[in-house]
């Protein structure tokens, strides 16, 4: 017998040992006779029913065994699972509350040729094929997806008026949800913390500028009343990592920029640009359409602030522990308890009528949830639930963009707010390009990068295609001053995305060359986020069978251990 199978029938020993002594510690109350019987049938019933998988060793928090005695309790990894499937189906069911008249609506008419959801089918099928169609050209495949929305609204091959916004609205919501997911789980931790000051420099400076350069010139050249305007400068300032994520991997796998992490860094400022963006729309709105007294609507932001953060907070917290974190279905569980964790967030706040709240929460949630599960062992690339919510994109993106270009009548546009939107873009651009080289001082960055910085924090979409319809939406009566107000906001917003997204791409494509300094060796992403395109065919990796799991985990545990100069495992510094 060597030294190993000696150690392992110690380990054994001293496991029955521990068993043995547990068991008589615990009160059978159920048994036969009322003693310490450890054979009674009720301790045979609990011991079969928690008998080891043949998973890795399950992790259990602090007084887990204390509160839940062996073998009255089932393992942590059987109650966190069945907990993270209560929770699910629980919040899931409030989701569906929150929408009920969405529910009730949608009867027999909603799906024959002529019905409302078959003509959202055409629409966003035709969408995806064009958004493939543009992607070939280098361009982001969102600009074809509004184009064929905004065509086959006016070629009246679908009819997407105001009776769709009982559908659209919620739509819209489900896509703010997985953009904002996204978002927070592409923060990545160790990068904010070593590029904090010059995140939020350069993220909430430029920002800043850009929205109130929007906010006062549309007030004056659009005519609209302080509130809309700064609504319209809020949506508007939101930078699109749509745009810019797929050109800045195309240049970083070309080992442009890498050295000082710029790729990293406008990432880091686009996830918050969308956070803050969304939040202050948030709270903006729940202002305008705000029926109670004028101290609730003073207490509209830092409710939203404070209620949002906490909830966040919580939900990612609850992340950690639910489900266990070497349960074989972690993965799918995880992606499932942070969507409707983030989703319950964005609706629930609207309900509540604290609309700033949820996309905070949402954000959030999704990075503490990404802090955690690093610490649990979850690359910060290698991340499951990045893939599952870009392969939740793959279906949102054409439904988000073609029908916000099926809200484009060309009938009904006005040359004059047109051009108006148009100056105003071009000159808030240009203001932001210049903040953005003036904030960019003491951030490292030479003139070319800070250039290159500020082009490609100037693409607009996501944002914009979600919330630029918001408020037209809310209002019903299409002869009110309030319309045509909505109106102006929904028209900027998609001239913005028509503008900007295609113009940054390809000056980013075009000058990223020559105003990145390149690195020798090219960076080789190894990420699931970055080494291809998520597919659907990409779920079935998600749910791994509890064999292979505990080969997996046995694997990683062998690669762990300390081995010699001939790559054998070397037994004396065990």
């Amino acid at each position: 017998m060597n030294g190993t199978e000696k150690t392992d029938i110690n380990k054994l020993t001293r496991s029955l040992s521990k068993v043995s002594t547990a068991s008589q510690k615990s009160k059978t109350r159920f048994s036969d006779n009322g003693d310490d019987n450890p054979r009674s049938w009720w301790y045979a019933f609990c011991l079969k029913c928690r008998s080891k998988e043949s998973t890795p060793e399950t992790w259990e928090p602090k007084y887990w065994s204390f509160l839940c005695p062996f073998p009255y309790c089932p393992h942590y990894r059987d109650f966190s699972r069945f907990l993270a499937l209560i929770i699910i189906g629980v919040v899931s069911w409030c989701i569906l509350y929150t929408i009920a008249e969405l529910l009730f609506s949608l009867g027999d008419i909603a799906a024959p040729p002529n019905g409302q959801l078959f003509q959202l089918l055409i629409l966003v099928l035709a969408a995806k094929f064009g958004g493939w169609l543009i992607s070939l050209t280098n361009l982001p495949g969102l600009i074809g997806m509004l184009f064929v929305g905004m065509v086959m609204q006016n070629l009246h091959v679908v009819n997407i008026d105001d009776t769709f916004n009982h559908i659209t609205k919620h739509l819209r919501r489900i896509a703010l949800v997985i953009i904002l997911t996204r978002a927070g789980l592409d923060l990545d931790p160790s990068a904010l913390r070593r590029l904090k000051w010059s995140v939020l420099k350069l993220g909430l400076g430029p920002w800043f500028v850009e929205s109130v350069v929007v906010a006062i010139m549309s007030k004056f050249c659009l005519n609209i009343p302080w509130d809309y305007s700064f609504a319209l400068g809020a949506v508007v300032a939101a930078v699109s990592p749509a745009v810019t994520v797929v050109c800045l991997i195309r240049l970083r796998s070309k080992g442009f920029g890498v050295a000082k992490g710029i790729p990293t860094l406008i990432i880091a400022i686009a996830g918050i640009d969308d956070a803050v963006s969304v939040a202050v729309f948030g709270i903006i709105e729940g202002a305008m359409f705000s029926v109670g007294s004028l101290t609730s609507v003073i207490l509209q932001a830092p409710i939203s602030i404070v209620g949002g953060i906490g909830f966040g907070l919580f939900w990612g917290i609850l992340c950690r522990y639910t489900p266990e974190r070497n349960d074989p279905y972690v993965a799918p569980l995880r992606i499932l308890l942070l969507l409707v964790g983030c989703s319950i967030s964005v609706f629930g706040s609207e309900t509540l009528g604290y609309s700033g709240a949820g996309p905070l929460g949402c954000v959030t949630a999704a990075f503490t949830a990404l802090v955690v599960w690093s610490k649990q062992g979850w690359d910060i690339e290698k991340n499951p639930a990045s893939e599952g919510f870009e392969i939740l994109w793959m279906f949102f993106e054409p439904i988000l963009f073609s029908v916000t270009g099926a809200q484009i009548k060309f009938s009904e546009l006005d040359g004059n707010i047109l051009l108006m939107g148009l100056g105003i873009l071009v000159a808030s651009s240009l203001i932001r390009i210049a903040s953005t080289a003036v904030l960019g001082i003491g951030c490292g960055l030479n003139l070319k990068e800070k250039f290159f910085t500020s082009l490609a924090l100037m693409a607009k979409a996501t944002v914009q295609a979600a919330l630029g319809p918001v408020i037209l939406g809310a209002i019903t009566d299409r002869t009110s001053e309030e319309h045509i107000y909505a109106n102006k906001v929904m028209m900027v917003c998609i001239l913005s995305i028509m503008l900007t997204a295609p113009i940054s791409a390809i000056l980013m494509t075009i000058l990223g060359p020559r105003l990145l300094t390149r690195t020798n060796t090219p960076f080789k992403a190894n990420s699931l986020r970055t080494s291809h395109r998520a597919s659907v065919r990409s779920l079935r990796d998600l749910v791994v069978a509890p064999e292979k799991h505990a080969a997996i985990m046995e694997e990683g545990k062998e690669n762990d251990l300390p081995r010699n100069n001939q790559g054998e495992i070397d037994k004396t510094k065990m």
